[in-house]
């Protein structure tokens, strides 16, 4: 399970490994205070893509389209939340005031999708394979 937190909000037993995942360190903020388990950088968008979608909402469809072509092309950025994810809870750490159009929110909805597409893939393959055996 991946979930969201801003890094101005209390930290809890329950966010299990918690990756800020923002190109800038949040404001405000002690490294001691976030409680990251790692910073991911290269997990947040380009600075260009961050600057060019400036939190503006009607720019969010395109944002996301930009970003998981980004994405797309450094897997090694986004592996360790897929990898996390798979053994328990995750966090996505960000620093955007909006809840709802922020790089966290559609990196989430990316790691998602790349963890259910393995076991999506495994299980037509076997129907596959067993419709084979039957016919």
């Amino acid at each position: 399970m991946v979930t969201l937190k801003r890094a101005y909000d209390p930290v809890s037993r329950t966010d299990g490994t918690r990756f800020l995942v923002e190109r800038l360190w949040p404001r405000g903020v002690s490294k001691a205070a976030l409680h990251a388990d790692a910073w991911l950088k290269e997990a947040g968008p380009s600075t260009e893509l961050r600057k060019w979608f400036s939190h503006d909402p009607a720019k969010w469809s395109e944002f996301r389209r930009r970003y998981f072509r980004e994405l797309d092309s450094r897997p090694e950025a986004w592996q360790p939340i897929v990898t996390a994810a798979r053994r328990g809870t995750v966090t996505l750490v960000y620093s955007s005031h909006d809840t709802q159009h922020n790089n966290a929110v559609a990196l989430q909805e990316y790691v998602h999708a790349k963890t259910r597409r393995p076991a999506t893939s495994k299980r037509a393959a076997a129907s596959g394979r067993s419709r084979r055996r039957a016919g």
